[in-house]
């Protein structure tokens, strides 16, 4: 087969490079249409795999807590787009028909997620219904978004199928609707997220989802703070987006937030300095974030400094007075030196990491910079488990080095955490 699926591959490549100006209108149009069936039916074989890959284990084999992360590091997805396959692939797995329908090219990736995601949340005890009749209205609920999905979009079949029982099962649809909200709120708030997406351009795209409760919070904590001022030139989402940071400032100037790392909540930042000019260079955030130096400079006016003296490798030479506990500046200074997580190519910040000791307290280890390294919790378990097999030592750099267990490199080679930026 796979021979079969890098032929494939290498035929599809030669295609896409093939001339197409000789193409007639019509041509191209059945032309794009057919590749797009294409790149579905690989769809559904990539889904396909992801469920064989699920089902034997191997991404907890290979060291990762969920699918998504697996298939992340295997295929060097974004997160989004790993987390859809690894969700739509499981969808798929409980609704064969669902899946037939997309091997037969009667539905796209998008229309069979949301198709068998729709027939999932239908409740299993409709009301008035016995288990015999409930079953078939979920079959037939099921062939008739696949019909109509040959005429809607996956949005539009998302929006029919919070109505499919007035379609399939009217007489009850009406009886159903309490139970369907109630449901539907239970939904909102397990699928509640927020998300801030690696910077582009300079830009962090924030995006999420709230139930209707939550969003009503979020919009009376924004709504003092958006209103538009004599003279406001700021679009109505400029507005919003200032609001929302003033609401984050008042909420860090409380004091009342939980501790971080063994400290209050802050912004950590780390600026090159130039004792020579006695200027500030350009800032670097905890999460591995530049700043210019006008912004490190405003900053730097109500900010707590703590210098920091950093070799040419990137080395911390000085940093405050270290204490026995992994806080204070001893937690600054492995910030500085891992940047985040340091384990190969994991994107965890510091914030979301624990200090590891290399050679454990228990065994003598000392609390020290050389004896430390940040973690996130997960590889932080992963290091903690002897079967596992990897192992941490210190380079001659000073920098942290991870040594994989035989059954990820034979050779058992040194690696290191190309994903977080080095001073």
């Amino acid at each position: 087969m796979l021979a079969e699926v890098q032929q494939l591959s290498e035929d599809a490549a030669k295609l896409a490079a093939a001339a197409l100006w000789t193409l007639a209108d019509g041509e191209i149009v059945d032309c794009l249409q057919t590749a797009y069936r294409v790149e579905q039916a690989a769809a559904a074989l990539q889904m396909r795999l992801v469920q064989q890959a699920d089902s034997r284990g191997l991404p907890a084999a290979q060291g990762h807590r969920t699918t998504a992360g697996w298939l992340r590091s295997r295929l060097l997805l974004d997160p989004l787009p790993a987390r859809e396959l690894a969700e739509r692939a499981e969808a798929l797995r409980r609704r064969p028909v669902v899946e037939q329908a997309l091997l037969d090219g009667h539905v796209d990736g998008r229309q069979a997620s949301v198709i068998a995601n729709v027939v999932e949340e239908l409740p299993d005890d409709l009301p008035d219904v016995g288990p015999a009749e409930t079953a078939r209205i979920v079959e037939q609920a099921e062939n008739t978004l696949i019909e109509m999905a040959a005429r809607l979009s996956a949005n539009q079949l998302r929006r029919v199928g919070d109505r499919i029982l007035a379609h399939v099962a009217p007489e009850i649809a009406e009886r159903a609707d309490e139970a369907a909200l109630a449901r539907q709120e239970a939904r909102a708030h397990q699928a509640r997220g927020f998300t801030l997406s690696y910077p582009v351009n300079g830009q962090v795209r924030l995006s999420g989802t709230l139930g209707l409760e939550d969003a009503a919070v979020v919009h009376a904590a924004l709504q003092p703070l958006c209103a538009p001022t004599p003279d406001d030139q700021r679009r109505p989402a400029q507005r919003r987006a200032d609001a929302l940071v003033d609401v984050c400032r008042l909420a860090l100037r409380t004091g009342e937030l939980p501790e971080s790392g063994g400290e209050a909540p802050q912004l950590a930042v780390t600026v090159a300095y130039d004792p020579l000019t006695q200027t500030l260079g350009g800032a670097t955030t905890d999460t591995g974030q530049r700043l210019s130096g006008d912004t490190a400079r405003r900053l730097a006016c109500d900010a707590r400094l703590l210098p920091a003296v950093l070799g040419g490798a990137g080395q911390i030479l000085d940093v405050g007075r270290t204490n026995r506990l992994v806080t204070g500046p001893l937690r600054r200074a492995l910030t500085l030196r891992d940047r985040g997580c340091a384990f190969p190519d994991c994107d965890r910040p510091p914030r979301w990491t624990d200090a590891h000791h290399i050679t454990a307290w228990t065994a003598g280890g000392r609390t020290c910079l050389d004896n430390l390294v940040l973690l996130c919790r997960h590889h932080h378990r992963l290091i903690h488990q002897p079967a596992a097999g990897w192992q941490i030592r210190l380079g001659a750099d000073r920098q942290p080095d991870f040594i994989p267990p035989p059954s990820v490199d034979p050779g058992r080679r040194p690696r290191r955490n190309l994903y977080h930026p080095r001073r």
